[in-house]
């Protein structure tokens, strides 16, 4: 893998360019040198310098813009520059993150007995060597360019493997394993045997982390390390690795049940867990919301909650007097919502992913506009979308051959509801309002909703009846 500066976008450069030319001894470090090996753009980077402890380098940066300490869990570990040029502060609204380096010191006997100080006399290869994975333990240094490598970072992303820098790495952060399973994803990167011992010993450690970290809150970009693991181009790979290393139950207890359930369905072939996986996959590759993504990985985990075996021998799961008063997609919104709510996920993606679960047993049915025209009042165009989108997952992640006529049934009724969307199918679609029906008679309250809501059911069997003329008609005679 041939090292190429050209990878790196204009706004990275322009800020290296300005941290170079401080007068520091600095290095871009991490992921930012991984994703130029990669030639992917880096989103930010990370600087350290060499031979300046906390103090010197705030003295040393202060003339060049607003300084204030970096602190992580609670302990400053560098400083944090907002620069006084405005055009490069717009670059960095969160500043530009420059540290010393630091190094582990042992407290005690056992493994997780250690503390990371800050040592500026520590050399580059020391904080590298505490850092998570190999492929981030990589520096470059900004006056010659030159590599740091002490690990075979370069090595392993060019072999695609994932390897820790030490055995403790998980046990210094406990979220390190679902970071690991994110990058699986995201690079699709083989575990060596000794990482994913790793992950298994340290899987229980997951509990222990907060939602906000693996969910969404405290991130910059707004999502964890779940969210990025379901948006990498490989979520069904890290997944199964979650799933048999232990991961998968620790960051989500909800899918205990599901793992290895044979579903004895003439519709499925595949355990819940397994069909999950592909479902989940499907809708990667066809490049779908993470809302759909969210959707995908909850959406059957209701299954062995609500399973009852019929006459013909086999489960079902649908809800029946009886036998089962709710039915699987039900059950499995609720844990979705469980799970969510826990991993503090925004209300409103909340919200999308579970009317997608809910909905997600749609069925097309002869694919008619007036089906389609009611499916886009139901759910809205974007949500719609995006359960036909979800639906089409479902669909190929039955197995090696999914159900072509099924699909093909599902495209045309797609194609319906995307032309379909222009068409009038909600209240404010329609030629007339609450004051229009005030206006003929109607007292204010809950009639004219009903009676408007009555008037679209007429305009979506009929647009042609969305005329002022005829919809007013029609309201006469419900007010008769």
């Amino acid at each position: 893998m041939r090292w190429s500066r050209s990878r790196r976008s204009l706004s990275s450069k322009r800020v290296e360019e300005y941290v170079g030319s401080l007068g520091l001894d600095a290095y871009v470090v991490g992921g930012a040198v991984r994703d130029e090996l990669l030639g992917v753009d880096a989103k930010d980077a990370d600087f350290l310098v060499p031979g300046l402890d906390i103090a010197q380098l705030r003295r040393a940066l202060a003339p060049h813009g607003h300084t204030e300490e970096l602190v992580v869990a609670g302990r400053p570990v560098g400083v944090r520059l907002y620069p006084r040029d405005k055009q490069l502060r717009r670059l960095v609204p969160a500043g530009i993150e420059v540290a010393p380096p630091r190094r582990e010191v042992s407290t005690g006997p056992g493994r997780h007995d250690f503390e990371i100080v800050v040592d500026p006399t520590a050399p580059v290869e020391e904080d590298l060597s505490r850092r998570d994975f190999t492929i981030n333990a990589m520096a470059r240094r900004l006056a010659d360019g030159t590599i740091v490598d002490p690990h075979g970072g370069r090595a392993d992303l060019e072999a695609r493997r994932l390897r820790t820098v030490s055995p403790n790495r998980f046990a210094e952060d406990p979220p390190r394993p679902v970071r690991g399973l994110r990058f699986i994803s995201q690079l699709d990167l083989d575990p060596v045997e000794e990482t994913l011992e790793q992950m298994r010993d340290e899987a229980d450690g997951v509990r222990r982390v907060s939602g906000e970290r693996i969910g969404g809150g405290l991130h910059a970009d707004g999502m964890g390390e779940l969210s990025k693991l379901l948006l990498g181009r490989n979520p069904g790979k890290a997944l199964r690795i979650a799933r048999d290393t232990g991961v998968l139950v620790n960051v989500l207890p909800e899918f205990r049940q599901a793992i290895g359930f044979d579903q004895e369905s003439r519709y499925h072939d595949l355990t819940v867990d397994e069909h999950t996986f592909f479902v989940v996959q499907a809708a990667a590759d066809a490049g779908t919301s993470l809302a759909v993504r969210l959707a995908a990985l909850f959406h059957d985990l209701g299954k062995p909650h609500v399973a009852w075996r019929g006459t013909d021998g086999r489960l079902h799961y649908y809800a029946k007097p009886g036998y089962s008063a709710r039915s699987h997609e039900q059950v499995s919104a609720e844990l979705a919502a469980q799970a969510l709510s826990r991993l503090r996920y925004p209300n409103d993606l909340r919200a999308r992913v579970l009317r997608l679960i809910r909905g997600h047993m749609i069925d097309p049915g002869k694919g008619d506009p007036v089906r389609a025209r009611r499916v886009l009042s139901r759910y809205g165009r974007r949500l719609a979308l995006e359960l036909l989108d979800h639906k089409e997952a479902d669909l190929r992640g039955k197995g090696e051959e999914p159900p072509a006529a099924e699909l093909e049934r599902l495209m045309r009724f797609r194609r319906t509801v995307e032309q379909e969307a222009a068409s009038p199918h909600r209240l404010r679609d329609l030629a007339v309002g609450g004051d229009d029906l005030i206006a003929i008679g109607y007292e204010p309250g809950p009639r004219i909703g009903r009676a408007l809501q009555a008037l679209l059911d007429d305009v979506i069997r009929d647009p042609s009846k969305n005329t002022r003329e005829q919809l007013l008609e029609r309201a006469q005679e419900l007010l008769a």
